[in-house]
């Protein structure tokens, strides 16, 4: 079988890392080309990765594209993840749509809720789903198990989800508002997809900042989601916490709770017992689910069908997220304007 000829869009961070991921631990797939603003990143990282050893079959010499544009246009790439920043993923999601191009897109979808739903709308009248988003929790072994816990429904119905998410420290420039849309929107799409419901309603409360952050930028900061099911989630979000990066996870339902995040997989308290099981040895926290995704995003792109959060469901956590920045600037609980799935997917 001929491996799956990739794109990368973007090689900051996130996207020189992916690069790594394709060229060294994902098989059926190989890297063909990058494209960034940085020529000189973009033209380094290539280098560097090509016809390096790897999991893929078929070792290659990765090329530089100004244009990511033409990237997404070649006729050698037959996938695309974009790893670009959020302003330009409306653009590029909307060439790979025309050129048919699958694409891992990391979130956020686009930057604003009516631009994510144009991106749903134009992918729903191809009739095939061609995006997914990196809403990479749900591929984590800790959170995957508390999903299949909560739905086994040994806990009985699910009725609230507490969240914490701390990073040691953020670069400047960070604003208030991107605590929201860049931090919380991950435990915007946990909530929606361990409580299987969307978020109808949502407040995020801010105390008093902690003394490491500029003059006018609230961190940290408190939300609460109102669940379209009846079930409740809060999350504090904590970017500049100075110890380290931490990720939590508690699911209280009506027989028991579960939590994970504390180092030792899946922690259950029911029918009078606590346990869980301690992991083997420690790994920087997602790089596990970051693997899991890519791989299986490969995989499925040679099915013809994405195995993960969808374009709605980037269109959700868009919506939320704009809620969510209005309610951090009121302080009042604010509706989140949704679209009918049914009326927009048929």
């Amino acid at each position: 079988m001929t491996d799956l000829r990739i794109g990368i869009v973007g090689v900051g961070a996130m996207g020189a890392d992916h690069a790594e991921r394709i060229v060294r631990r994902t098989s059926g797939a190989r890297l063909v080309a990058v494209s960034d603003p940085d020529t000189a990143r973009a033209e380094e990282l290539a280098s560097r990765l090509s016809a390096a050893p790897g999991a893929g079959t078929s070792p290659s010499v990765v090329r530089v594209v100004t244009d990511p544009l033409a990237l997404i246009g070649a006729r050698d790439v037959d996938a695309v993840i974009l790893a670009s920043p959020g302003f330009a993923h409306a653009e590029q999601l909307f060439a790979c749509l025309e050129h048919g191009k699958p694409v891992l897109c990391e979130k956020p979808l686009t930057m604003d809720a009516a631009s994510s739903l144009q991106v749903v709308e134009a992918e729903h009248k191809l009739g095939r789903q061609l995006i997914q988003v990196g809403f990479m929790r749900r591929f984590d072994p800790e959170y995957d198990a508390l999903k299949q816990l909560l739905d086994s429904g040994e806990l009985g119905r699910p009725l609230l989800l507490h969240n914490v998410h701390r990073n040691k420290a953020n670069g400047p420039g960070f604003r208030s508002e991107m605590i929201v849309r860049d931090s919380m929107v991950h435990e915007v799409d946990v909530a929606r997809w361990l409580l299987d419901s969307e978020i109808s309603k949502i407040t995020v409360h801010a105390p008093k900042p902690t003394s490491s952050v500029p003059e006018g930028v609230l961190d940290p900061q408190f939300a609460v989601f109102e669940m379209a099911n009846g079930a409740m989630a809060d999350v504090e979000v904590f970017v500049n916490f100075q110890v380290g990066y931490e990720v939590r996870c508690e699911a209280v339902a009506e027989r028991g709770s579960a939590t994970i995040g504390l180092g030792s997989g899946v922690v259950t308290r029911a029918a009078g017992h606590w346990g869980g099981a301690m992991p083997e040895d420690f790994r920087i926290r997602f790089d596990l689910a970051y693997d899991i995704e890519v791989q299986r995003w490969v995989e499925a792109v040679g099915r013809g069908e994405i195995d993960g959060p969808s374009a709605w469901d980037g269109y959700a956590a868009a919506a939320v997220c704009e809620a969510g920045v209005e309610s951090l600037s009121t302080g009042q609980p604010v509706t989140v304007d949704l679209a009918d799935r049914q009326a927009v997917l048929g």
